[in-house]
């Protein structure tokens, strides 16, 4: 898996717009929109977010004892109602095929265990001498969710049960797994059981590991070593108080941060969302203008992965403008080292430790004029200043100057 996500993931992932109900229509679509319009700027993976396996998945929350698609062997597989192709055992491959015609990956959400139902019809473990009523932990359950029983990886079914399990992602086609109910608790062995899983297979796939609420730094050795990316947050919505938290979160992951292994700040909740989703109505974001701008550069100076959410074929042509401009896009993809060198109050700045990017927000509720002297950013005096939202030349000063309306931002590329 060396030399995987060594720069931060982009893409779209289905969750804030159609929660665990997408269909395979709306991926098709979606990803159609992305080849067309946003690939040639970096964004390539698309993901198929929880309950895909789920036949009547609905908006507004998860079911609870539903019957899932299960094949034999107790592996999930999605749900031909929703997902068409998949009829007759084929699975997400002619829905993967059809995503890498286009020139892009594609992913899938899996949550952490093995399902409940498998374990009552005790199936085989598919390449093993096991069977799934082996291993359950009826302990450690989701607390969300009851489609699963945790594993018991102290029996050699349980790392079996996985192996199977991402052998069956590979021969889909999967590029890309969200593991979710991983580190929130913190499972460390589910964590490198997944990893070895991922590992094990001919196949290059970025493993994501979710949630991150409450997600201690203490732990980043372990994530470095074991994902390529990891929620540091309980999920984000379409609400500034949820962006204003990640500042502190962004700011404490930084020094983790670098090529194979990314501090992820969850989706963007931008254009179109809410269709069918578990947290509020169809809308257009509810952020402000500001507020957009503000998430992708802090999103961009920390390199977080970008993972959109909206229904980008419904979603309005300044979201699509805002998600494709190329000087802001170009903090994420190329910048190194950042972390934030100066706060005071509402006001914070942050720069790349290659001097390449500067960034500097307002998180408070009254306009402000900001005037930093380089040293005090850790930066000398640039001869160029490139304004990347406006995309235009600044004359360089002995300071940093902006003036920021509430919630808003302003990114520099320095030169």
């Amino acid at each position: 898996m060396t030399g995987l996500a060594a720069t931060p993931p982009m893409g779209w992932n289905s969750w804030d717009v159609f929660g665990t109900s997408v269909t395979e229509a709306e991926i098709r679509a979606n990803a159609a929109f992305i080849a067309e319009h946003m690939a040639g700027h970096g964004w390539e993976y698309v993901v198929v977010d929880i309950q895909w396996y789920d036949p009547a998945a609905r908006a507004g929350g998860y079911n609870l004892g539903t019957r899932l698609t299960l094949d034999e062997y107790g592996l999930p597989h999605p749900a031909p109602n929703r997902f068409p192709s998949a009829a007759n055992g084929a699975g997400f491959k002619p829905l993967a095929d059809y995503v890498h015609s286009l020139g892009l990956k594609f992913g899938v959400h899996i949550l952490r265990g093995i399902p409940r139902q498998a374990v009552a019809a005790d199936t085989p473990i598919k390449g093993s001498e096991y069977s799934a009523a082996q291993i359950p932990d009826r302990e450690r359950v989701s607390s969300w969710v009851d489609d699963n029983w945790g594993i018991d990886h102290s029996h050699p079914g349980g790392q079996a049960y996985y192996d199977a399990l991402v052998r069956q992602f590979a021969e889909w086609g999967v590029d890309y797994i969200k593991a979710d109910d991983m580190i929130a608790p913190y499972w460390e062995d589910e964590v490198e059981a997944f990893w070895h899983a991922v590992g094990a297979v001919d196949r290059d796939i970025v493993l994501s590991l979710s949630p991150g609420m409450s997600l201690s730094t203490e732990h980043a050795e372990h994530l470095q070593a074991h994902s390529h990316l990891w929620r540091i947050s309980a999920d984000l919505w379409d609400r500034w108080r949820d962006i204003d938290t990640q500042f502190d979160l962004l700011r404490d992951w930084a020094p983790f941060a670098g090529p194979g292994h990314w501090p992820d700040a969850d989706m963007l909740p931008l254009g179109h969302m809410g269709i069918r989703a578990e947290v509020g109505e169809p809308r257009q974001s509810l952020l402000t203008p500001d507020e957009q701008r503000t998430m992708l550069t802090l999103w961009c100076i920390a390199r977080s992965p970008l993972m959109v959410g909206a229904d980008l074929p419904t979603s309005g042509a300044e979201t699509i403008e805002l998600l494709t401009n190329p000087e802001v896009l170009a903090a994420q993809r190329h910048s190194a080292g950042a972390q934030e060198v100066w706060r005071e109050g509402r006001h914070v700045a942050w720069a790349s430790a290659d001097g390449a990017f500067a960034a500097v927000f307002n998180r408070g509720t009254e306009a402000a004029e900001l005037q930093l002297p380089w040293e005090t950013l850790g930066l000398t005096q640039p001869e160029r200043v490139r304004d990347c939202w406006n995309r235009s030349d600044i004359v360089p000063g002995d300071h940093l100057r902006a003036k920021l309306q509430p919630h808003s931002s302003a990114l520099f590329r320095l030169s």
